[in-house]
């Protein structure tokens, strides 16, 4: 059986050309802050003597310090929350009047109210949802001040699984436009058919009033290839694109769409919108197709936060996260689990990723003592909704999922609530199929799967079971959307490597499995009990074709959920990447099975004791084999097998050089080599960007090497290292990636964990140059110096 599944599609961040009657302002500066319940805040004439200036986004919650007495819990990422208010002065030109302003708010954590001139607006519970209010009632023109007043309370905890930030920590717009106008979220794009020849653009948008709407296409040039209009503004607007450079993963290509609103034939609002042209389907027994051509999904799942930047969106920020995983071979991103940033989606359209847009991680039934079931009897449609309007003409997007884990799976209230929330799906978007990552693979004891309302049944681990699901559930198709749970510390080695650990050993044990300090091995034989190593799973995933791909459990460590540890653990081991952005070992396992490009990864480190028996692995791809020397002399040639997707030698140390050299057809094809570090004896800082953009929220991310005389990096180096920036510039952030430092993100120092730590730029508005020093007890510091142009 096949879904086919076929649009062309838009991005959510507008731009505007010049001409354009719309007006699109950032709402971002010249706010105050205090973190206390005023509610007197609400008032225009109000002053408190602890409010701050701050610029949004803004997560208040990471700059505070970690403690175990936090009502977050360590699951929510052991940081202080509360209610906070936020007040902006503002004023309104007099060309303004008659025409109509709205703010809108990107997201805002959580359970907002807000206030233009003492006049209530709305609430919103969802940290995660975008939403908008007309100001233009309660608005005063000239140069009388406005005040926007928002209350944030995010006090009532625990209300999550994970790290959540508090504030308004996404973007903010003011927007204003004639009163007849282009409806928020408005514009919608469907293709009926794709090919390389031609496809038919149809265009839906929604307006408040006007006589006559224009379309244009525009390539990447920015030449018209097609325009279209109609004078019924409420009628589907075909256009037809010739030979249309369809957007993939390799080529992500983005045309322009300009939609334009008239009456009395003059131009009353204007819309330009970045979309791509691609096609895909879902094959029962073939997996997924993109373009006509058969990809495999190679995903993983991603939470929202940043690391020590917290939850406050920073598109550089995310950027890299993407970057990394690119170059891993990923290429695809289940938002984990909650609606993403707008500007997160933009980068996966821009970047070639495919993104499972997750709307719920819980629904009536809870799973923490203050989640969102408290408010899903009337906000559900509404949050739901609003999130398939705002995203639903991504590119990048191939699937919608109503709900994780969700324990309505149990009874009969599954049956009814994912049929409801299918159509909600349905009445706004029927181009992409709808999916839901379950946990029960037992068709009778599965009630979201009897409701027979999903396109697509994800499943989440139990992977010995994936070859069988077209037996157990005929006719369907088939995404794994959660795998692996696999447990691991940057740099950190237990031997023996082949000695699988599961922490703990089952849902039942009252056990805290695991090391005294707070570590786990960063071989692949650790996991969580529910899930298993890497290498089992993959090798599952790419036997069988029925499956369309895999989401990773997770692409980044995140904070919160430190499983298996309690405090002062506060963030995960999950990630193939840890919480600074530095890789762990089995990230070079998907790099070797998810790309052609030749690469070699030797590990561990070459610093142990006298005598011990060390585990020695590699990943390979690109060769036939690889053979390992210690000091000149060979230890033997290894071949990777079907049942072991890495090369293993066990070798008594001594000092000196490990090197492998992998072959193909006899011929070198990578050499890598491993040092026996010896002392401390200096830093190293190295910039991921030397150029940045003077616009006050660039970022660089600059890791901190202790290294001995001879540069190579000391393994087990935890220096303190204190940072001094002058210049155009400040610390936003400092981390190491261990989930059970304490050390707060927001400082002028950071111990290195295992030889590394993080330092992170942020610019300012001004061009010139920014100086990054380190300096640490008994090592030669070192200094980076970094341009910021207009």
């Amino acid at each position: 059986m096949k879904y086919v599944f076929i649009f062309l599609s838009l991005i959510c961040l507008q731009t505007y050309a010049q001409v354009s009657p719309r007006q699109i302002e950032s709402f971002n500066k010249d706010w105050t802050f205090v973190l206390a319940d005023v509610p007197e805040a609400r008032e225009v004439r109000f002053q408190h003597p602890q409010s701050q200036s701050v610029t949004l986004p803004h997560d208040w919650s990471i700059g505070g310090q970690f403690s175990k007495d936090h009502l977050t819990t360590t699951q929510g990422g052991a940081l202080p929350t509360g209610i906070g208010w936020y007040r902006k002065t503002f004023t309104v030109p007099v060309t303004a009047q008659g025409k109509r302003v709205s703010i809108e708010f990107d997201g805002v954590h959580r359970n907002s109210e807000v206030w233009i001139n003492g006049h209530s607006l709305g609430v919103r519970p969802s940290g995660y949802s975008s939403f908008q209010y007309d100001l233009t009632p309660h608005l005063k023109f000239g140069t009388e001040p406005n005040v926007i007043a928002v209350r944030v309370d995010n006090s009532v905890q625990p209300n999550s699984r994970w790290y959540t930030g508090s504030g308004i920590y996404r973007n903010v717009r003011l927007v204003t436009t004639s009163s007849t106008h282009i409806r928020p979220w408005a514009v919608f794009v469907t293709t009926p058919n794709v090919t390389a020849q031609q496809t038919q653009v149809q265009v839906q948008t929604q307006v408040s009033g006007g006589d006559r709407l224009v379309q244009t296409i525009l390539d990447a040039t920015g030449q018209v290839i097609a325009t279209q209009q109609a004078k019924n503004v409420q009628k589907p607007i075909q256009l037809t694109l010739s030979k249309p450079t369809r957007w993939s993963i390799e080529n992500p290509y983005l045309y322009t769409l300009r939609t334009q609103l008239y009456q009395n034939n003059q131009l009353v609002d204007q819309v330009e919108t970045l979309f791509g042209v691609r096609s895909f389907r879902f094959d029962a027994s073939k997996g997924f197709y993109l373009n006509d051509q058969p990809t495999k999904i190679l995903g993983v799942c991603l939470h929202h936060d940043l690391g020590a930047l917290g939850a406050a969106v920073h598109v550089r920020a995310m950027e890299r996260q993407l970057e990394l995983l690119k170059a891993m071979g990923c290429n695809a991103i289940r938002t984990s689990h909650n609606p993403p940033a707008p500007e997160f989606l933009d980068l996966c359209d821009r970047m070639g990723f495919l993104v499972m847009d997750e709307a719920f991680d819980m629904w009536k039934k809870k799973k923490s003592a203050k989640d969102y079931s408290m408010f899903w009897d009337q906000e559900h449609r509404r949050d739901l909704e609003d999130l398939v309007k705002r995203d639903r003409n991504h590119p990048s997007i191939i699937l919608w999922s109503i709900g994780n884990e969700i324990r309505e799976q149990f009874d009969s209230t599954g049956t009814t609530i994912a049929k409801e929330l299918v159509q909600i799906v349905k009445n706004l978007d029927t181009s992409r199929p709808v999916t839901s990552a379950l946990t029960e693979n037992i068709p009778e004891k599965n009630f979201i799967y009897q409701s027979k309302a999903l396109d697509i049944l994800g499943f989440n681990y139990k992977h010995e079971a994936y070859a069988d699901l077209p037996k157990t559930f005929p006719h369907q198709l088939f995404l794994p959307s959660e795998t692996v749970s696999g447990l691991q510390t940057r740099g950190d080695y237990i031997m023996p490597s082949d000695s699988l650990q599961l922490w703990p050993r089952s849902g039942r044990s009252k056990l805290v499995e695991g090391n005294i300090d707070f570590t786990a091995s960063a071989y692949d034989n650790v996991f969580a009990y529910w899930g298993s190593t890497h290498e089992d799973v993959w090798k599952v995933i790419k036997k069988y074709p029925h499956l369309a791909g895999c989401f990773v459990w997770s692409g980044f460590d995140f904070l919160g959920e430190p499983h298996p540890y309690p405090w002062p653990a506060r963030s995960s081991y999950y990630g193939i990447i840890d919480l600074a952005g530095f890789p762990k070992d089995v990230y070079y396992m998907y790099q070797s099975e998810w790309t052609n490009t030749p690469m070699l990864h030797l590990f561990p480190h070459w610093n142990w004791e006298k005598t011990q028996t060390v585990d020695v692995w590699a990943y390979y791809n690109q060769a036939d084999e690889v053979e390992l020397f210690l000091n000149g002399k060979s230890l033997g040639t290894q071949k990777k097998t079907d049942e072991r997707l890495h090369v293993q030698w066990r070798v008594k140390y001594e000092p000196g050089t490990l090197k492998a050299i992998s072959r193909k057809n006899g011929k070198t094809v990578l050499t890598k080599e491993i040092h026996t570090a010896g002392k401390a004896a200096r830093i190293e800082l190295v910039a991921d960007r030397k150029e940045l953009n003077a616009n006050g929220k660039d970022l660089s991310f600059v890791t901190v090497r202790i290294l001995d005389e001879q540069g190579n990096l000391v393994p087990n180096a935890g220096h303190l290292v204190h940072f001094d920036v002058e210049g155009e510039g400040t610390l936003a952030g400092v981390d190491n990636g261990f989930p059970a430092s304490t050390e707060p993100f927001q400082a002028s120092y950071h111990r290195a964990y295992n030889g590394l730590c993080l330092a992170i730029i942020r610019t300012r508005e001004k061009a010139g140059i920014i100086r990054l020093k380190a300096s640490a007890e008994g090592l030669k510091g070192a200094e980076v110096v970094l341009q910021v142009k207009e």
